[in-house]
């Protein structure tokens, strides 16, 4: 399916945002991640269910000031 993942255009065959982190190679429990706008927090990322054309935001902190 195509989901939008940062920004770009994606075919992507994972199923929920869980598979979705690991499909595409991002680890680390620092990151965030929103799901159409929506904040989805690491406990629940396996309940997230993913549809086609969905928004998905992966976040890491940045340090800066």
């Amino acid at each position: 399916m195509k989901l939008t993942v940062n920004g770009e255009v994606r075919d992507i065959s994972a199923v929920t945002l869980a598979e979705l982190m690991s499909e595409l190679e991002y680890e680390g429990n620092w990151l965030a991640t929103a799901h159409n706008g929506v904040i989805v927090h690491r406990q629940q990322r396996s309940q997230c269910r993913l549809a086609e054309g969905d928004r998905i935001e992966v976040l890491a902190p940045m340090k800066g000031g």
